[in-house]
C-alpha cells in the first residue's frame, strides 16, 4: 500500500476531467456533487482546486472503518458525505492549506459523479493500462495475497492479514516501487497524451502560497495539487525542481520524490517504518546519481543555527507566552526573566532568546519565534534541522501551536466535565475485522484543564459539547474535531470524527463464572469488558459466530491477542487488561474460564 502518494494519483485524476473539459477547478464542487451539502453554509466556496491543496476548511480524516484486514468494505467511503452533512469547517475555505485527507476522498466521489465510472475503473482507463503499471491495483481489485508484501506489528510475532485501506482517493493505492516511478513519467513531460503539459504544470504550482503560510523557509511541506511539496529541501539548496508526496497508513509507508526537469525519480515504499524516513532514503539516492552524472558539483553540508548566543529578551515577549495548542494537545509556554523558554512537548530543550528575536536551542537544530498573522491570532513558529544518522536532515518550518483565548466554564458545565477528567472513553463502533482493534490508541485517554477550558486542543463549549478552534496551516491544525456526548439507556456516549465510544463508567467486569454469555445489542456495538483480579491469569476460551472477533488488552493498552490476526480463541489474561467482543447486531459469544 502506498497510503496517501495515492494522493497524487487523485489528482491526476481530477486533472485529467481538467483536461476534457468536463471540470473547472475553480468552480464550487456542490456543483458536481448536488448532495454535498454541510451544516456549514460556507461549504458552498468550496471548489475542486481547495480539496487538492488542502485549503477546503473540512476538519480533516473521517475514517470509520477506513482500514480493515482482509476486507474491501466501501463504507467509509460511502458515508462520507452523510458524515459531512453534520459537520462544520475550520476556517473560510481557501483561507490556507492544512493537510486533509477528506478532501481526496470527496475528490474521489467527485471523479465518479463527473466521470460515471468508479475511480477504481477510472484509474485503470486513464493511467494505469496506459502506462501498463501492471501491479497498481485499489482495495476494490482483485487481490493475490502471495503477490504482497509481508506486514507486521512490533504487538504481534508474525505476519498479519493484508491491510486494506478502504478511502482509496486518500490512501487505498497498492503498486511497486518500480510502478509508481513509471508513473512518475506523466510529471517529466512522457505522457502528454495522458496528462497535458498544462495539468502538469498547475500541480506543481505554489498552491500554499495562496494563504496563511509560516513563511518562505527550507521545508519538506509547500503544497502544489496533491503534492506534499512543490519546492523540496534539500534539491531547493541547488536550485532543482523537486515534487514529494509521501504516504503512511498503520502498517505501510510510501515516497515518491520526482525531478521533472532532470527526468529523474525516486520511489521508496516500505512495510514498517515511516514516509518521512524513506523520503530522506530517496532524497539520498537522487543526490548521489546527480553527483555521478555532474548535474551538481557536491553534497552540501547539513545546516544548523548554530550555538545560540543569549540577548536579552524585550518585556512585551514575555507577555507571549501562555497557554498554546493545535489539534494534537494544548500546553503552557513559559519565559524566564533570563531569556529561556521551555517547551512541554520537548521537556528536555531549553530555548535561549538570541538577537534577532529567536529563541534557539542548544544544539541549535531547533528555532522558535513568535508570530502575530494578519487574522490577528498569535502563533508559536518552529523551523527544525533534525539530523537522520546516515540518511540526510529532516527539515520543517510549521507553526507548532496557536495561542488560545482564556475559556473560564460556567458552573454547570464544569460540573459536567469534572466527571471526565481522567476518564478513559473506548471505542464501539468499528467493525470486527478493523487494524484500530490492533493499535494501542484504545482506550482514547481525556486529558482535561478544567481551569482553562480545554480538552486536548479542544474548546470547551458546553457541558456536553468541545471544538478545536484552532486556524493552524502545514500539518498542526489537522484533523481537528468536534466532539458530542449524549447519555442514551443510561450509557454515556462520545461522537467525535465519524467515531463513537463509551465512557469507561459504562464499562463492566467481565463475568468470572467458568461459563458465560456476552450478546451484543441491536445497534452492533462492540462491548468492552475490565479484567477483574480472579479472572487475571486464568485461561479465557470463546466461541465465535461468523463475522466476530475479540481482542484482548494489557495494563498499557498493548493488545496481547486479536482474534482476526492470531485465528486464536485462547488467551491467558493479562491482569488489569481489558476485553473487546465485536461483530454483527445481536451476536452471542460463549466464554469459558479456567
Amino acid at each position: 500500500g502506498i497510503g496517501s502518494t495515492s494522493k497524487v494519483y487523485t489528482a491526476a485524476a481530477v486533472m485529467k476531467l481538467v483536461d476534457e473539459g468536463k471540470v473547472d477547478l475553480d468552480a464550487p464542487v456542490a456543483h458536481y456533487i448536488p448532495d454535498f451539502k454541510m451544516k456549514d453554509k460556507r461549504y458552498k466556496r468550496i471548489t475542486p482546486r481547495m480539496l487538492l491543496n488542502h485549503s477546503s476548511g473540512l476538519q480533516g480524516s473521517t475514517f470509520n472503518n477506513a482500514f480493515l484486514f482482509k476486507d474491501n468494505d466501501a463504507y467509509a467511503h460511502d458515508i462520507l458525505l452523510q458524515q459531512l452533512s453534520n459537520q462544520n469547517l475550520k476556517a473560510d475555505p481557501g483561507a490556507f492549506s492544512v493537510y486533509c485527507n477528506d478532501g481526496f476522498t470527496l475528490a474521489e466521489i467527485l471523479v465518479e459523479r463527473v466521470s460515471g465510472m468508479s475511480f477504481t475503473e477510472f484509474l485503470h482507463q486513464k493511467f494505469t493500462e496506459l502506462l501498463k503499471l501492471n501491479h497498481t491495483i485499489t482495495s476494490q481489485d482483485k487481490w493475490e495475497d502471495e503477490k504482497r508484501a509481508g506486514q507486521y506489528s512490533p504487538t504481534y510475532q508474525g505476519q498479519l492479514p493484508s491491510e486494506m485501506v478502504n478511502v482509496i482517493g486518500t490512501g487505498g493505492i497498492s503498486s511497486t516501487a518500480e510502478d509508481v516511478v513509471r508513473f512518475s513519467q506523466i510529471f517529466m513531460g512522457r505522457g502528454k497524451e495522458i496528462l497535458s503539459n498544462k495539468a502538469v504544470k498547475a500541480m506543481e504550482q505554489e498552491e500554499y502560497k495562496k494563504g496563511m503560510w509560516p513563511g518562505d523557509s527550507d521545508n519538506v511541506f509547500n503544497y502544489g495539487l496533491g503534492w506534499d511539496s512543490v519546492k523540496l529541501y534539500p534539491f531547493s539548496e541547488y536550485g532543482i525542481k523537486a515534487l514529494a508526496k509521501g504516504g503512511d497508513t498503520m502498517l505501510q509507508h510510501a515516497t515518491l520524490v520526482v525531478l521533472p526537469e532532470q527526468k529523474m525519480a525516486a520511489a521508496v515504499l516500505s512495510s514498517g517504518g515511516s514516509s518521512m524516513t524513506n523520503q530522506l532514503l530517496a532524497n539520498k539516492l537522487l543526490l548521489a546519481r546527480l553527483k555521478e552524472k555532474g548535474a551538481i558539483k557536491d553534497i552540501k553540508p547539513d545546516k544548523s543555527f548554530g550555538k545560540p548566543v543569549k540577548a536579552k529578551v524585550p518585556h512585551d515577549l514575555v507577555k507571549k507566552a501562555g497557554l498554546y495548542g493545535n489539534s494534537y494537545s494544548h500546553f503552557k509556554i513559559e519565559i524566564t526573566k533570563k531569556g529561556e523558554l521551555f517547551l512541554p512537548t520537548k521537556p528536555e530543550e531549553k530555548y535561549v532568546y538570541t538577537a534577532d528575536g529567536s529563541f534557539i536551542n542548544e544544539k541549535g537544530t531547533s528555532k522558535l519565534n513568535f508570530v502575530t498573522e494578519k487574522n490577528g491570532k498569535v502563533y508559536l513558529r518552529e523551523s527544525t534541522y533534525e539530523l537522520s544518522p546516515g540518511l540526510g536532515q529532516n527539515v520543517l518550518t510549521h507553526y507548532l501551536a496557536q495561542k488560545l483565548e482564556n475559556n473560564m466554564l460556567p458552573k454547570k458545565t464544569a460540573a459536567a466535565w469534572a466527571k471526565r477528567e481522567g476518564g478513559k472513553f473506548y471505542l464501539v463502533n468499528e467493525k470486527f475485522n478493523s487494524i484500530n482493534y490492533l493499535g494501542q490508541q484504545i482506550p482514547l485517554n481525556t486529558k482535561i484543564t478544567l481551569k482553562d477550558g480545554y480538552w486536548d486542543g479542544k474548546k470547551i463549549t458546553g457541558p456536553n459539547t468541545a471544538t478545536h478552534q484552532i486556524q493552524i496551516p502545514v500539518m498542526n491544525g489537522r484533523d481537528t474535531k468536534e466532539a458530542h456526548f449524549y447519555t442514551e439507556d443510561g450509557t454515556e456516549y462520545m461522537e467525535m470524527s465519524s467515531f463513537l465510544y463509551v465512557s469507561e463508567s459504562n464499562v463492566k467486569s467481565l463475568d468470572t463464572g467458568q461459563v458465560s454469555k456476552v450478546t451484543l445489542q441491536k445497534n452492533g456495538h462492540a462491548k468492552w469488558f475490565t479484567i477483574p483480579q480472579e479472572a487475571a491469569g486464568k485461561t479465557m476460551n470463546v466461541e465465535l459466530p461468523s463475522g466476530s472477533s475479540f481482542a484482548v488488552y494489557d495494563e498499557k493498552g498493548v493488545c496481547v491477542n486479536f482474534t482476526v490476526v492470531s485465528d486464536n480463541n485462547k488467551v491467558k489474561l493479562p491482569e488489569n487488561g481489558t476485553v473487546v467482543f465485536a461483530g454483527a447486531p445481536n451476536s452471542e459469544f460463549t466464554v469459558a474460564l479456567n
